[in-house]
């Protein structure tokens, strides 16, 4: 695992499962962990836990982001904050929905990157930025329109990101996990209907941890992905291989 040697990163969704993980294991790493999210109280926990500082604020507010992180002095970011819309097709889909998950997933990742990058070329050190992605950008999933969309945006931001930034030595790459079994994805993923074909098709046969996907994230974030930048690594089993 990289060292990290008292760099600070900014994790949003650190509330969440996966930014829960990310922080814990950014943290054994020796990182300045920043944990964000859209409510303090949403941060409650993983405080207590790992006694990181917080940024609170709205993905969907520009002038929120620019005010919590436009002065603070980044290393690195992972974008984990999300919104994962609805089970719809694209016959159903409700545009409203559409609009609010592009909102947070894309645009929310895009207006962190503006802001944080800004910081990390003043500061004139280099760094990271991981974003978290979706198998749902790099395949097919049904009913996932609106989800697959904005990760789809997501991964274009990343690529562009990456080409842009890379002359301040800052890499920037998206990682793609597969479900993470949680109360969230169970009430759609946990159904024998939806869940049995699904994980007949993936090589490795089950679902992702939150572990198993914070420590890749940790990876490309630190010096041992040193020449990795404009990457999107499938954290899934295999699935999109096939």
């Amino acid at each position: 695992m990289s060292d990290f040697g008292g760099r600070t990163v900014l994790v949003t969704g650190a509330g969440g499962g996966i930014g829960g993980a990310i922080v814990r294991q950014l943290v054994a790493a020796g990182a300045d962990v920043v944990a964000s999210g859209r409510t303090a109280g949403s941060l409650e926990a993983i405080v207590a836990e790992t006694g990181v500082r917080t940024a609170v604020f709205d993905l969907t507010s520009e002038d929120e982001i620019a005010a919590a992180i436009g002065d603070l002095d980044l290393w690195g970011v992972v974008n984990c904050g999300g919104f994962g819309g609805e089970i719809a097709s694209p016959m159903d889909t409700d545009i409203a929905v559409f609009d609010k998950v592009m909102a947070i997933n894309a645009r929310g990742t895009l207006l962190v990157t503006k802001y944080a990058s800004r910081t990390m070329i003043r500061l004139g050190r280099g760094g990271s930025i991981v974003n978290v992605s979706s198998q749902a950008s790099l395949v097919a999933l049904e009913s996932h329109i609106s989800y697959g969309s904005s990760k789809a945006a997501m991964d274009n931001i990343t690529r562009v990101s990456a080409l842009e930034l890379g002359k301040y030595g800052i890499r920037v790459n998206s990682v793609h996990p597969t479900v993470v079994m949680t109360e969230m994805s169970a009430f759609y993923w946990g159904r024998p209907e939806i869940e049995g074909p699904f994980l007949a098709q993936m090589p490795l046969g089950r679902w992702a941890t939150q572990d198993e996907v914070a420590a890749p994230v940790v990876f490309l974030l630190g010096d041992g992905a040193s020449m990795i930048s404009g990457a999107h690594l499938p954290i899934d089993g295999g699935y999109t291989a096939r």
